[in-house]
C-alpha cells in the first residue's frame, strides 16, 4: 500500500527549504492542464503577436501540460529567486579621455542567475527525492509557461504588462518548476494587486502592452534584440543604448519599486558592457563571454547588430573610434550589418546636430 505523500513530506518542510535556499516564494499547483494560458498562447499566435517568437508559442498544447514533464506527476512546486533591480553599474571607463561607450544589459541577464534558481529548485527536489519521491526541475524551458504555473500555484498576480508580481517583492525574480509524482496540497490563489495601475502600460518605450496583460512582440524591445534579421526602422531609436533585454516596464511598477529588490545597485560586471568590444571580438570571443544569452541561430552577428544601434543612440558622436567602427562596417560584405552601421552613422550625425554627445 503506497504511503500517502503527505505522511512523507509538507509543502510547509518543501518552502523552509527553498526559502533557506535563497527562494522568495514557493507554492504548489496540481498538473491539471493550464487551460488559459493554452488558449491566450493559441490567440495571440493566430493574431500575429508573438512575431517570430517560438519558445512557449512553438507548441501551447506540449508547454501547457505540466503532466506530460514526468511520469506518474501529481504536482507542481513552482518558486520564485529573486535578482537585483536596483540601478545599474556606472558606464565602463576607458581611463582615457573619451569614456568607452558602453550598452546597457537587462538585470535579470547581468549574470546566470538562472543557474542560482536551479541550485535552490535543487533543495527543493532533494527532499521530495529524500521521501522518495520522483522529480523533474523545469526552468526557463519551452515545456512549460513557468508564469501560468506561477500564478495558479498562488505565488503572485499577473501586471498588466503579463509579468507575475510576488507580493513583497514585485516582477524582480525569475520563475521556475519541480515537477513530482508527490501529491501535495495546493496553494491558495494571490489576488490582484494592480487595480487601475497602468504605469508599465504608459512607459512601455514602443507601445508594446497593447492590453492590460497582453504584449505584441513585435514592438517589445527585449524581444526585438533576440529576433533575427533586422531590427525596424521605427523602433531603432527607442533601443537606446540597451544591447539585450529592457527593464522599463518593472522600473515603473510600484509593487516592484517597493521590493528588497529595488533596492539592490546592480554591481555586477555585466551589467554594461563595451560596445565597441562586440564589433571587435571574434565569434568565439562573443559566444565565450555572451554565450549563456538567447542569441537568434548562436550567431554573434546579431550581438554585434545590437550593439552597432546602440552606438548610434547612444556614443558621443565626436568620437573617432566609433565613426572608425562604423564606417568599417558600412561598407562590410554583411548586408545586414552593413545597412545598421549606415543607420548609426545617420543617427549619429543627426545627434551631431541637436549637440547631443551623450
Amino acid at each position: 500500500m503506497r504511503v500517502p505523500s503527505s505522511a512523507l513530506v509538507s509543502v510547509e518542510r518543501l518552502r523552509a527549504v527553498g526559502l533557506g535556499a535563497g527562494l522568495v516564494a514557493l507554492g504548489v499547483t496540481d498538473v491539471a492542464p493550464l487551460i488559459e494560458a493554452r488558449a491566450a498562447l493559441h490567440e495571440r499566435r493566430a493574431l500575429g503577436l508573438n512575431g517570430s517568437m517560438q519558445f512557449t508559442y512553438r507548441n501551447p498544447d506540449r508547454s501547457t501540460e505540466p503532466a506530460a514533464l514526468l511520469d506518474g506527476a501529481a504536482s507542481l512546486v513552482v518558486a520564485a529567486w529573486p535578482y537585483p533591480g536596483g540601478e545599474a553599474a556606472a558606464p565602463v571607463s576607458g581611463g582615457g579621455e573619451a569614456a568607452v561607450p558602453s550598452g546597457r544589459v537587462a538585470r535579470y541577464a547581468t549574470r546566470d542567475h538562472y543557474a542560482d534558481l536551479r541550485a535552490a529548485l535543487g533543495m527543493v527536489a532533494g527532499e521530495l527525492e529524500a521521501a522518495g519521491h520522483r522529480t523533474r526541475i523545469v526552468a526557463d524551458d519551452n515545456a512549460l509557461v513557468d508564469r501560468a504555473a506561477a500564478h495558479r500555484a498562488g505565488l503572485g498576480w499577473f501586471g498588466r504588462n503579463a509579468n507575475l508580481l510576488v507580493p513583497g517583492h514585485g516582477s524582480w525574480v525569475l520563475l521556475g518548476s519541480v515537477v513530482t509524482d508527490a501529491e501535495l496540497e495546493p496553494s491558495p490563489a494571490v489576488p490582484d494587486g494592480c487595480g487601475t495601475c497602468r504605469r508599465c502600460i504608459d512607459a512601455c518605450p514602443t507601445g508594446a502592452i497593447v492590453a492590460p496583460g497582453v504584449v505584441d512582440a513585435r514592438r517589445c524591445l527585449a524581444w526585438l534584440v533576440q529576433a533575427e534579421g533586422s531590427i525596424p526602422l521605427e523602433h531603432r531609436e527607442a533601443l537606446g543604448d540597451r544591447i539585450y533585454g529592457c527593464d522599463d516596464c518593472q522600473e515603473v511598477c510600484p509593487p516592484s519599486r517597493r521590493s528588497p529588490e529595488a533596492a539592490l545597485p546592480v554591481d555586477d560586471p555585466g551589467a554594461r558592457v563595451d560596445l565597441l568590444e562586440f564589433l571587435d571580438a571574434s565569434d568565439e570571443e562573443l559566444l565565450a563571454r555572451h554565450g549563456r544569452w538567447y542569441i537568434p541561430r548562436r550567431d554573434p552577428r546579431y550581438l554585434r547588430r545590437n550593439a552597432i544601434v546602440a552606438l548610434g543612440n547612444a556614443a558621443d558622436p565626436t568620437d573617432g573610434r566609433v565613426r572608425s567602427s562604423l564606417v568599417r562596417l558600412a561598407t562590410s560584405s554583411d548586408a545586414m550589418l552593413a545597412e545598421h552601421a549606415r543607420w548609426a552613422i545617420d543617427r549619429l550625425d543627426a545627434r551631431s546636430r541637436e549637440g547631443i554627445h551623450r
